[in-house]
């Protein structure tokens, strides 16, 4: 990878929001807790929450990844609270078809993931981006199947 396009790719802004992700750390006592780990870079993130009426009500993350990772979890941390699986759901799915590059950025408060289209070029840095949203999904499916029980 040439150094211009490193320096594209590692923006002002993704290198600021991996410096500043919200809910850093676990939660104590978490309804689910899931934990995603990409065996290409060895990047990993554990996510903990809880549920209220079908919504993020607590939420917090681990995050051991490369800045673009970060910066995903920093966007994914900004909006969680208060949503559905649905919704964070049709993020995940959104930021895969946008890192594949044929879907566009995905809906607000997902928008801020926009950030990270020039990463589409790079394939081996998609699954250290993909990596928080799914462990949150993950951990959703967790708590709905407990809270069910």
């Amino acid at each position: 990878m040439p150094d211009s396009d490193l320096i594209k790719l590692y923006s002002g802004r993704i290198l600021a929001l991996a410096a500043d992700i919200p809910h850093a750390g676990r939660l104590e006592a978490p309804m689910a807790t899931a934990r995603r780990r990409s065996p290409l870079c060895g990047s990993t993130v554990t996510v903990d929450l809880d549920i209220a009426d079908g919504r993020v009500a607590r939420f917090g993350q681990e995050v051991k990844a490369c800045a673009l990772g970060q910066a995903s979890a920093a966007i994914l941390g900004g909006a969680v609270l208060g949503r559905t699986r649905a919704e964070l759901e049709a993020a995940l799915e959104g930021l895969r078809a946008m890192l594949k590059g044929d879907g566009p950025v995905p809906a607000a408060p997902f928008d801020g993931l926009e950030v990270l289209t020039p990463a589409r070029a790079y394939r081996n840095r998609h699954a250290s981006i993909l990596l928080a949203f799914e462990a949150t999904v993950d951990a959703l499916k967790t708590a709905e199947a407990t809270a069910c029980a």
